[in-house]
């Protein structure tokens, strides 16, 4: 799981702070309000600790002045009895204010991931095509992370800091506000250096994070497959371990100097943190031996002091919390920037899921962009019958495999509809629509499962007798069959112990268990070697039969047989009729034939002849 980046997080909070609004922090407890009753008992457990956390120093102060100074021996065996069953019940205490704490953040992390992880599921295909992949799961997984974070950690501690310094203070005022009052004397002098040393650590571990991620990216570059490949086809290997050293060696010395401004710091802290109980000591003195103070102890001094360093340690943690406040209202902020992005393509409030449909397809008028001044496809307009094939050709850039994804309503059309016999398909279902559109593209993503898994993604309950039949008839059996695993072998990271045309094979096979109505392919022949290409055009001539398909094909042979060509360039249907129709024309399609068709064939017949 990718940490959070605190330098990256306080850049933003830098370039914009998050600003406490009375809508965030009710956003904010929603998550929260499930589970009041486990925070009010949270609550009340911190003030419970709080109160026990006293006791020992009381207690202390009651054996010198009862048992040790009064001579009272029962007393004192009373006393420390006492004290032992505190220390056990404040052991049980804090063991069950860890429980529930870990309790309440992994329940309210649960549901942000559960709410996150639907919402992202319905957000258009344009989110992620334009968005950051890393972005995405760092919102999943780091930025929960640390909301949970703050749950357990900020939130807990505080409430936890501010109920032992608020009943330390009040109980040492209670005992002798004067000796209190000295006690507080030291706070200044704790205040200062914490800050001047704090911002001193804050610069060097900015720095520090600088040349990490310096490092992290030259190991990642350099470490990976390619990577590495291409360091030792260009040679690079001592550049690359002079580049390398260079940083870490920067980053030694930032180090050092972080870890030395650290003792520096707890070295002044803590001498501040020592000197609080001496002046308690010289005041004590002061009264009880000079001034013959008749409201005061030893006891009572002993009970102070340790007073005093019980309220030391929380406000010491509560001098930086406001900076993890920030940070985690930041965090929030960049979940509910996610959680608030607008669900373009969703059902209609009367989605219509048919008993049959036919696999009539029609756009009429059909326009898009991505942005708005960019329009990707003007007007288009073109009917395939059931049954029938439409073929669409143009150069690269054209608007093709765009016109393709609207149709699964991956985006929705900015201008005219789409039909599916008489449905506009935003009148239907999108989970009947998606299930009738089956999809076979250049690039074929797999899962990390075994063939079998990745297969009954499109069908969960086929049997394998339905796994076989669709393999066969994807021509991609026997290559399983050979496989020491068969239909259980694994087939890596995005398939990568599979060939391309393998792969692909895979992903008609798929959508032969699906079985829908429309068929889109998706130059899915492209970029295979002869073999496979001639496997799978086996496989997709099949796959077509009796189905409504839309191709984008560089095949000749696939171009010719489609019942209707559509020639597309810069979003516009420039040409449409048959193979023979459009040379005819003497149009783009004759060009297009001209110089990438025909030296094809010319040097197939060559072959042939020779």
């Amino acid at each position: 799981m990718r940490r959070i980046n605190h330098r990256e997080l306080d850049r933003e909070i830098n370039e914009q702070p998050p600003v406490i609004t009375l809508h965030i922090l009710k956003r904010i407890y929603h998550y929260l309000k499930p589970y009041t009753f486990q925070v009010v008992l949270m609550m009340v457990i911190i003030l419970l600790a709080a109160l026990l956390g006293m006791l020992p120093a009381i207690l202390t102060g009651r054996i010198i002045d009862e048992g040790f100074i009064g001579g009272d021996f029962n007393q004192l065996t009373t006393l420390i009895s006492t004290s032992f069953i505190v220390l056990l019940l404040t052991g049980l205490i804090g063991l069950t204010q860890s429980f529930l704490g870990a309790w309440l953040s992994q329940n309210i992390g649960k549901d942000m991931r559960n709410q996150m992880y639907d919402h992202l599921q319905k957000l258009s295909q344009g989110f992620y095509a334009s968005g950051k992949q890393g972005e995405i799961i760092t919102r999943m997984t780091s930025d929960i992370s640390g909301v949970q974070s703050f749950v357990t950690g900020t939130l807990t501690q505080t409430v936890s800091n501010l109920a032992v310094l608020i009943t330390s203070i009040v109980a040492m005022i209670q005992l002798n506000w004067v000796l209190a009052l000295v006690s507080m004397l030291i706070v200044p002098l704790l205040v200062f250096p914490i800050k001047i040393v704090g911002k001193k650590r804050w610069a060097l571990t900015n720095e520090s994070q600088d040349l990490n991620d310096d490092a992290n990216e030259i190991l990642n570059e350099t470490l990976s497959v390619s990577g590495q490949q291409l360091v030792k086809l260009f040679t690079k290997e001592e550049t690359e371990y002079q580049r390398y050293r260079s940083v870490n060696e920067q980053l030694t010395q930032v180090k050092v100097k972080e870890t030395t401004v650290g003792r520096w710091f707890r070295m002044v802290a803590q001498t501040f943190i020592e000197a609080g109980p001496m002046f308690i000591y010289l005041a004590g003195g002061i009264m009880l031996l000079i001034n013959h103070y008749q409201g005061l102890t030893v006891g009572d001094i002993t009970i102070l002091v340790a007073l005093t360093t019980r309220m030391y340690r929380p406000l010491m943690q509560l001098m930086d919390i406001h900076i993890e406040f920030i940070r985690s209202l930041a965090l929030f902020n960049r979940i509910f920037n996610y959680l608030d992005m607008p669900i373009e393509i969703k059902n209609n409030v009367h989605a219509l899921s048919p008993k049959q449909i036919k696999g009539d397809l029609s756009f009429n008028n059909v326009s898009f962009h991505y942005k708005e001044d960019t329009r990707i496809l003007h007007d288009i307009s073109f009917q395939v019958k059931e049954g029938e094939t439409l073929a669409i050709v143009g150069p690269s850039g054209a608007g093709k495999s765009t016109l393709f994804n609207l149709i699964p309503r991956l985006y929705d059309v900015i201008g005219g509809e789409i039909k599916l016999d008489d449905y506009n398909i935003q009148e239907l279902d999108l989970h009947f629509l998606r299930q009738n559109v089956g999809l076979v593209t250049q690039e074929t993503y797999l899962f990390n499962a075994s063939i079998r898994e990745n297969l009954l993604y499109a069908k969960s309950d086929a049997t394998q007798e339905e796994l076989i039949k669709a393999c066969k008839e994807a021509n991609i059996h026997n290559f399983i069959m050979n496989l020491p695993d068969g239909y259980d072998t694994e087939v890596g990271n995005r398939g990568i112990k599979l060939s391309g045309g393998e792969k692909q094979r895979i992903s008609i096979a798929r959508v032969f268990l699906k079985d829908p109505k429309i068929l889109i392919l998706d130059e899915a022949t492209s970029s295979l070697d002869s073999i496979s290409e001639g496997l799978i055009q086996d496989a997709l001539s099949s796959l077509i039969k009796n189905k409504t398909s839309l191709v984008i094909a560089h095949r000749l042979s696939t171009i010719i047989s489609a019942d209707k060509i559509l020639v597309l360039d810069n979003g516009h249907i420039v040409e449409r009729g048959t193979h023979q129709q459009l040379l005819e024309n003497d149009g783009m399609y004759k060009l297009m034939y001209e110089t990438q068709f025909k030296p094809y064939i010319n040097d197939t017949q060559q072959l042939a002849s020779a």
